[in-house]
């Protein structure tokens, strides 16, 4: 589908009020190209796992001329949690200014997510782009985020659920382009025996209001 017909379709995302999760019609990545070069990638760097169990990102995008923004706790995050029995909702990690991230981070430069990278600018006003891994039989934290996301599965296995709220939803790792409502509580398990890993987008422009 043309760049034109892609335009319209997230116009339309834009002007109707959507279910939590939404599968972009009519853009698409190259699953094999995005899994040979991950492996590429994966030769160079490493996953920050910031001490976390289970989770780990690497950054695709920085803020113009500074490493450091891909490092330490500039990987994850603020965001929102109701931690115990009390209810209280507790705000955890430090503010990121997203519209910052800008340029491509050097190693992805001439690989495939380059290329991923350029057309989802051209689609969408992101803040950073992360590859996110989710060991198996591992899960993320009740939560909610500043933004919604955008999510290109790239490794994963039936037993990998996003649950937004009451509804849980498998995404599968064939190219699409699926935008979640993270706004909203919301966790994210891995059930299977493989590490679940994401090309993961922060969306500055709320599809959701």
């Amino acid at each position: 589908m043309g760049s034109l017909k892609i335009k319209e379709n997230i116009e339309t995302l834009n002007k109707n009020k959507l279910g939590d999760f939404y599968r972009v019609p009519g853009l698409k990545f190259d699953i094999n190209r995005l899994r040979s070069d991950l492996e590429k990638i994966l030769q160079k760097k490493e996953f920050n796992t910031l001490g976390i169990k289970c989770f780990g990102a690497i950054s695709l995008n920085q803020i113009p001329g500074d490493k450091f923004s891909t490092e330490g706790h500039n990987v994850r995050g603020t965001y929102w949690t109701i931690p115990d029995e009390t209810g209280k909702e507790e705000e955890r990690d430090k503010p990121i200014e997203e519209s910052e991230y800008t340029e491509l981070v050097s190693e992805f430069k001439g690989t495939y997510f380059e290329e991923v990278y350029n057309t989802l600018k051209k689609h969408f006003k992101l803040g950073r782009v992360r590859i996110l891994l989710k060991e198996p039989r591992s899960t993320l934290s009740w939560h909610r985020d500043p933004e919604p996301r955008l999510h290109i599965p790239i490794i994963t296995n039936y037993g990998c659920r996003m649950v937004i709220e009451d509804v849980s939803k498998h995404m599968p790792a064939d190219g699409s382009v699926t935008i979640t409502n993270n706004t909203k509580y919301h966790n994210f398990f891995n059930g299977g025996e493989q590490p679940r890993i994401h090309l993961v987008a922060c969306i500055l422009e709320n599809p959701f209001h």
